[in-house]
């Protein structure tokens, strides 16, 4: 498995009953395309069967592609596209299925992520705060994966009981490799996009190359998300019971405006004021030529992100909700927040239904549920006008640690990278740790 430094780690592509590939360039006895299929648990490969099948390049050139790998899971984008990777093809069995791995340099795949993540023609700036966040989120995340494993006792990320179904997701979800390639660990796409502008990144991976986040001698997980709506989350709202430091609550701007009070914007009213509003903020920006950087055509699909609005009947709702989660509740009768994070998004919510009321949560929980394929985020007032239900949201994400948007526009007003990790990770330092 992944090593921490510059090592190499293994990621999750793409998971299959059948997996069809191409070789290009020197793959030893291998050239050209192939299909794998699962069986009986394990693979068969042409006239083998295995647990592991490796295809290691003899040239750095050498490529291979995957095809139908599917992006955005259960997102509004969702598609598949076929992808092109460097480094090794690993094929394992998985849950009855296929499993393709890619093994590759953690440099290397730094490079790909935030040309994935982002547009290659980014800031310098923007790109080398994306790299040490990239960097730190993954090395943190190989260790808190090995000391779940020394623990030698299941991790749990639920409590479900009769009245109340509380749940996020995280570490529990790969057992078998380091992260996986789609936006529930950090978007990952090879050398699928490949850009005139490429160069910008990999300056950035480079010259940043080592440099990790620490917070008490510790890798900080840096997490990060498209929009926090104008307010940074706590960790615990989307996450385990716990608050670093350094991902707190705090507000997306140079500076309050001294004439409004500062909000608390886990108090109902407060919240509902906030995001009712349109508080200034780096994020709140409509500039397009600083969105065309941080936004990929398919996210520039989504618009409206730092306030948004979306309309349900109660019927509509109902079946959604049964839809998506799997509970009956009758006919849905009211949404009731619980309680906020510091951002005023719902980690618990209370849903009435003619015949059963459960609270549900965390944040990724309840965004699931109530849309077709995650609400753009649960900082969001319920409404109930006769049989209509209206949801004014605010964020689109999470919204702890870094706020994508509102790093680009910190970097097109001039911040060095320093000063931006600096905002979006308080306390925190910068260490060179290979």
């Amino acid at each position: 498995m992944g090593i921490t430094g510059q090592k190499t780690i293994e990621v999750g592509i793409l998971k299959a009953p059948a997996l069809s590939f191409t070789l290009d360039g020197d793959f030893g006895d291998f050239s050209g395309d192939y299909t794998a299929y699962a069986e009986n648990g394990k693979i068969r490969f042409q006239d083998e069967t295995g647990e592991r099948f490796v295809f290691r390049p003899n040239d750095p050139k050498s490529s291979f592609v995957l095809k139908d790998v599917v992006i955005g899971i259960e997102f509004h984008w969702e598609r598949k596209e076929d992808q092109r990777f460097t480094g090794s093809l690993v094929l394992i069995p998985e849950d009855g299925m296929v499993r393709a791995l890619n093994v590759l340099p953690v440099e290397d795949y730094l490079i790909s992520v935030i040309a994935s993540e982002m547009s290659a023609t980014s800031s310098a700036e923007y790109l080398k705060t994306h790299a040490v966040i990239s960097r730190s989120w993954l090395l943190s995340q190989i260790e808190k994966r090995k000391g779940i494993e020394q623990q030698k006792q299941a991790y749990r990320s639920e409590i479900k009981t009769d009245t109340e179904w509380i749940k996020w997701w995280d570490r529990e979800d790969h057992t078998q490799f380091d992260v996986c390639a789609d936006d529930h660990c950090q978007r990952y796409q090879g050398i699928t996009r490949p850009s005139q502008s490429i160069d910008n990144v990999t300056g950035a991976v480079m010259e940043t190359a080592g440099e990790v986040l620490t917070y008490g001698g510790n890798i900080c997980d840096a997490r990060f998300s498209k929009c926090c709506g104008g307010f940074m989350e706590k960790f615990s709202t989307s996450w385990e019971p716990e608050d670093p430091p350094y991902l707190q609550g705090k507000y997306d701007g140079e500076s309050f405006p001294p004439e409004v009070p500062f909000p608390d914007l886990s108090d109902p009213v407060q919240a509902e004021i906030w995001i009712r509003s349109q508080p200034p903020a780096f994020c709140n920006t409509d500039d397009q030529e600083i969105l065309s950087q941080v936004l990929n055509s398919y996210d520039r699909e989504t618009t409206g992100f730092y306030r948004w609005e979306v309309t349900y009947t109660a019927e509509e709702l109902t079946e959604l909700i049964k839809k998506r989660i799997g509970v009956d509740f009758g006919l849905v009768e009211e949404l009731i927040p619980l309680e906020r994070g510091t951002s005023g998004r719902i980690s618990r919510l209370k849903i009435v239904g003619t015949k059963q009321t459960l609270t549900i949560g965390k944040d990724l929980l309840i965004r699931k549920a109530l849309s077709e394929s995650h609400l753009y985020s649960s900082a969001f007032i319920p409404l109930k006008r006769e049989d209509t239900f209206i949801l004014y949201g605010a964020g689109w994400g999470h919204g702890v640690g870094l706020c994508q948007i509102g790093g680009a526009v910190m970097a097109a007003k001039g911040y060095a990278y320093q000063d931006i990790l600096q905002h979006y990770y308080p306390g925190s330092r910068i260490e060179k740790i290979y």
